[in-house]
C-alpha cells in the first residue's frame, strides 16, 4: 500500500486538475477524505465524477450530490456523460491543455472511466481491486492527458465490511464473507428481497434462503452460507443489483 500512495502523491503533484471517482450507489462511502485533504493542501482543482450512474434510478441522481460541486454523473458501460465530462474538464482548465489525475478507492471504476473518455481500451480493467499497479498516462485528445493511479484506502481506515460493500476488496478475497453479506442485507433488505424473490425477513434467514434458491448446498442439503454470501457479494460488486 505504501508504494501505491507514493504513486498517488506523485500524480497529485503533477496534475492541474484531479478527478475523484465515486460510486453512484455509495457516494459518501467511496469518498477518500484523505486524498481530498491532500488536493486542498496542494490547491488543485477537484472534480467529482460519479460513475455507475446506470445502477441508480434517474430520479434519485439529482438528490445524491448536493454537497459535491463541481460534479458529473456518467455510466462508463453505457458511455453516458463522457461528452459532458470532457466539456467540464476544459471549462475548469479554461480551455488550456490540462493534465488530469484520476484517483479513488480500489475497483471504483477509474480505469473504465479512462477507457470511456479515451474511446478505446487504454487502461487495463479488472473486477479485482488494486489491479492498476503504477502511473498510466492516457491521452484523450490534444488538450487532455489523464494520469491513472492504483486505488488506495485512507491510512487509518480498517473496515473490511465497508471495503467488501463498496467492492474495494474483491468478493473472492473477503475473509468474513458472511458478515459482509449480512451487513448488505441489513442495509438493503427490501431491494435484495425483490432481486432474489425472497420470502423471509431477517438477514440470517434471507441469506439461508438465497443459498437454497441458488443451490448453494453442502452435503446432506444443508445451506452453504459462505458460498451464498460470496454469490451475493459478487452480484453486488459486479453491478447486477441496481438500486
Amino acid at each position: 500500500m505504501t508504494q501505491y500512495w507514493k504513486i498517488v502523491n506523485e500524480v497529485l503533484r503533477n496534475s492541474n486538475l484531479v478527478i475523484e471517482v465515486l460510486d453512484a450507489r455509495m457516494i459518501e462511502e467511496t469518498r477518500n477524505k484523505e486524498i481530498e485533504h491532500k488536493i486542498k493542501q496542494l490547491k488543485k482543482n477537484l472534480l467529482y465524477v460519479i460513475t455507475k450512474a446506470d445502477l441508480v434510478h434517474k430520479e434519485d441522481l439529482e438528490h445524491l450530490h448536493k454537497d459535491l460541486r463541481p460534479s458529473v454523473f456518467i455510466s462508463s458501460t453505457q458511455k453516458l456523460g463522457t461528452t459532458i465530462l470532457k466539456k467540464k474538464i476544459l471549462e475548469l482548465s479554461k480551455g488550456e491543455s490540462v493534465t488530469v489525475g484520476i484517483v479513488g478507492y480500489p475497483n471504483v471504476g477509474k480505469s473504465s472511466l479512462i477507457n470511456a473518455l479515451a474511446g478505446r481500451k487504454s487502461a487495463r480493467t479488472s473486477s479485482e481491486s488494486g489491479f492498476t499497479r503504477g502511473i498510466q498516462k492516457v491521452r484523450v485528445d490534444a488538450r487532455i492527458m489523464l494520469l491513472d493511479t492504483p486505488g488506495v484506502f485512507p491510512w487509518k481506515e480498517k473496515d473490511p465490511l465497508k471495503h467488501g460493500k463498496i467492492g474495494a476488496i474483491d468478493y473472492s478475497k473477503i475473509r468474513d464473507s458472511e458478515d459482509a453479506a449480512l451487513g448488505l442485507i441489513a442495509e438493503y433488505g427490501e431491494l435484495l428481497r425483490k432481486y432474489y424473490h425472497l420470502q423471509t425477513n431477517t438477514p440470517e434467514e434471507m441469506l439461508e434462503e438465497i443459498a437454497i434458491r441458488r443451490n448453494c448446498l453442502q452435503k446432506g442439503g444443508k445451506p452453504d452460507l459462505n458460498t451464498a454470501a460470496r454469490l451475493l457479494l459478487k452480484d453486488w460488486q459486479t453491478g447486477k443489483i441496481k438500486l
